[in-house]
């Protein structure tokens, strides 16, 4: 009993280093020049619709920004917003529900951000949903 008590605290601690790792590298990757960050926000509680949202998003991003991913003129980030380290996110895109936040760095600076509220909308016609994103995230990365 005391062993998988112990491999589970030393899983939740490896994926939680994990994580924090990942804001990091964001971070850096941004204040080392220009990239469009794609970032996926959701919560500790998620329904399908949640999961849809992400999966269309990351499914997009490969399929049809590929050479921008393995660039790094793009990098994608799926943040749980409901961890202490990313709460400062819902208060600087005004996040209320799971969102889809296109930000655009130059120089190491955030210049813009957009929350893609359609998504919404557009989440029962997956071609209505990868079109809008793609559009989005193509003006987006006319200004890099």
């Amino acid at each position: 009993m005391r062993v998988k008590i112990l491999v589970g605290f030393l899983c939740v601690f490896i994926l939680s280093i994990a994580c924090f790792s990942n804001a990091i590298e964001i971070k850096n990757e941004g204040a080392s020049g220009n990239c469009l960050i794609v970032y996926y926000f959701y919560g500790d509680i998620r329904c399908a619709s949640c999961h849809k949202i992400e999966d269309y998003t990351k499914e997009t991003i490969d399929k049809y920004f590929g050479e921008e991913i393995g660039s790094g003129a793009i990098v994608y980030a799926a943040v749980n917003i409901d961890e202490a380290e990313n709460e400062h996110f819902v208060e600087e895109y005004q996040l209320y529900t799971k969102s889809v936040v296109l930000s655009l760095i130059k120089n190491g600076e955030e210049a813009r951000n957009k929350n893609l509220v359609k998504i919404w909308e557009y989440l029962g016609n997956r071609t209505q949903f990868e079109e809008y994103e793609q559009q989005e995230i193509h003006e987006f990365l006319e200004e890099l």
